[in-house]
């Protein structure tokens, strides 16, 4: 092995640049190996616009949070849209051909379930593959965690932190919306961690009276002021999500977004304490990565490379019962982790009064 390229598509979140500098680093310390990055995901791929790294060119990035690389959520190569109108055209052959013309011998791809479908349908075309799984929502599957959710965990903590104090100063509902389309591990521990005294996730459809429960139950034992913690995906029973817009040219068109500020309008109407909705959106993404993300990327990336050096290529980077380890691409793809309903944490939160809206 000679050489290797590096991918990260998908939604941006920290730790991308951790998992770029380990790889390089590693790749060209302990075996020589030319590095190359692809630009702006898998449409920097089909359109061949790669940069080569250094250890100078990835020396300041561990803490940074995006993607030195650049990334894409929109583009699939194996059916990609070189413009808005135009009909979907497999470019997947054409990729496999540049990247051996630059002499790749493995391309590590960074991503959610999106991204490593495409690593996986690369991997059963005989390229070399190997995935490092990255998403704030930690609902990957074939993996105990996902770098970036534990910073988009503090993130979301601290903004329930701030939003206390207000919320107590007026005597305010606080209604915090979370990332979460179909999984709620994110609202779930950020809810726990930020005092929320009512959890909403998809797993669990909430009633709508159970939660104003939960608020007048706050009122009448002396606490003026509810912290209510919502994943964008959740929905009352027997009702849908709501939906911010439709992007057409998305591989996933949903965009979800606005029950912050439905849940809101509907508690102040109907209990008549004034309500105030917060929209995390983006800042969960963002900033510094956190220390114990600093650390698992590191050591995903440097597992990834140990992987190439092994051949064993068409697998995933994972953590498994705490240790690192590896699954196959097969395996992390098609099924999201979701929160079981009965698992440790929703237990832990109802023993302590939380609410789920059930």
């Amino acid at each position: 092995m000679k050489k290797v390229a590096i991918l990260t598509a998908g939604g941006d979140c920290p730790g991308l640049n951790t998992v770029i500098r380990a790889i390089t680093r590693t790749a060209i310390k302990q075996y020589g190996l030319e590095v190359m990055g692809i630009l702006d995901g898998y449409r920097g791929l089909v359109e061949d616009r790669t940069v080569n790294l250094t250890l100078r060119s990835v020396e300041d990035i561990l803490d940074r949070g995006g993607t030195i690389l650049g990334s894409s959520n929109k583009d699939n190569p194996f059916a990609f849209l070189e413009k808005k109108d135009s009909e979907p055209v497999d470019m997947s052959q054409q990729c496999i051909a540049q990247l051996r013309a630059h002499g790749v011998d493995c391309l590590f791809t960074i991503g959610g379930d999106g991204t490593l479908t495409s690593a996986r349908d690369f991997s059963r075309m005989g390229f070399p593959v190997i995935g490092i799984p990255k998403t704030i929502d930690n609902d990957l599957n074939a993996t105990d965690q996902t770098f970036g959710f534990n910073t988009a965990v503090t993130t979301a903590t601290e903004a329930m932190d701030k939003l206390r104090t207000t919320a107590e100063a007026h005597h305010r509902i606080a209604v915090v919306e979370i990332m979460g389309r179909y999984a709620g591990w994110l609202t779930l521990e950020s809810g726990i961690a930020g005092g929320a005294s009512v959890i909403l996730i998809p797993e669990i459809p909430y009633d709508f009276d159970k939660v104003c429960e939960a608020v007048k139950k706050n009122t009448k034992n002396g606490k003026n002021y509810t912290i209510v913690a919502v994943s964008e995906g959740s929905k009352p029973i027997g009702g849908e999500v709501v939906i911010r817009k439709l992007v057409t040219n998305s591989p996933d068109a949903v965009r979800l977004g606005g029950i912050a500020n439905k849940l809101a309008e509907e508690l102040e109407e109907r209990l008549g304490i004034e309500a105030r909705a917060t929209v995390l959106g983006h800042i969960q993404r963002g900033g510094q990565t956190s220390p114990f993300d600093r650390v698992l990327s590191t050591k995903y990336g440097v597992e990834a490379v140990e992987l190439a050096m092994r051949g064993q290529f068409g697998r995933m980077v994972a953590m498994i019962d705490g240790k690192i380890s590896s699954s196959t691409l097969e395996d992390a793809v098609g099924k999201l982790k979701t929160v079981p309903v009965d698992h440790e944490l929703i237990k832990v939160a109802r023993m302590i009064g939380v609410s789920f809206g059930d």
